[in-house]
């Protein structure tokens, strides 16, 4: 197939932790650059619920008491801090499950034909129920849309091209704390496993594939 092309049928959304934790629980001024990237989500699903492409929303979810999360020794905190005297104490934040903060934002709310995959590690392929409910709907490609990249969405993709699936990144909807990494992995990495593609040039692709 041409790397323009999809099969609109064969071809699913994937919104990545777009949850009020991740965009309404941070500063006011980070949330104005978050803007673009939403009103970019918003485009999609609009543009996916027209042509009828599904839609799965891959969700965040912990136990109020942190004792599902991970807790493996790193060199740095999530912020790449060091931690203070070399006591690698990961705190319990956000994304709780049944908690307003886990919940998908309002303005790409998901309805009841769509899917919710929650997850408990940064993959939303690892030990969830993702790979059967694209399997099951004839699903080979997924858009992605979502943050943070260079953790989360990163494993995704990672995992998804060894689940054998087409990969689409759509670059301004998609958000990163880090803008060095995120860069990285846009121009050198996804383009080796995935086609990494604007808003416009997906909306240009599903409206192609409708016809």
């Amino acid at each position: 197939m041409n790397v323009h092309q999809i099969t609109n049928k064969k071809t699913a959304l994937l919104f990545f932790d777009m949850l009020n934790v991740y965009f309404h629980g941070i500063p006011e001024e980070k949330q104005k650059a978050l803007k673009p990237v939403v009103a970019n989500a918003v485009r999609l699903m609009n543009g996916a619920r027209q042509h009828g492409l599904l839609i799965y929303y891959a969700m965040a979810n912990h136990r109020p008491d942190g004792e599902s999360r991970y807790r493996s020794i790193t060199d740095t905190d999530m912020r790449l801090r060091p931690w203070p005297n070399d006591d690698c104490n990961p705190t319990v934040h956000g994304a709780t499950e049944g908690s307003r903060e886990q919940k998908v934002l309002n303005e790409i709310a998901p309805r009841p034909e769509d899917y919710l995959i929650p997850k408990y590690r940064w993959s939303t392929f690892h030990q969830t129920y993702f790979d059967l409910a694209l399997r099951s709907r004839g699903i080979d490609t997924i858009i992605v849309s979502g943050g943070a990249v260079d953790v989360g969405v990163a494993s995704t993709v990672y995992s998804a091209r060894d689940h054998d699936y087409n990969i689409i990144v759509v670059r301004d909807a998609c958000s990163n704390s880090h803008d060095d990494s995120m860069a990285a992995l846009m121009n050198t990495v996804f383009p080796r496993l995935a086609r990494v593609r604007t808003t416009d040039q997906v909306l240009d692709m599903i409206r192609q594939g409708a016809k």
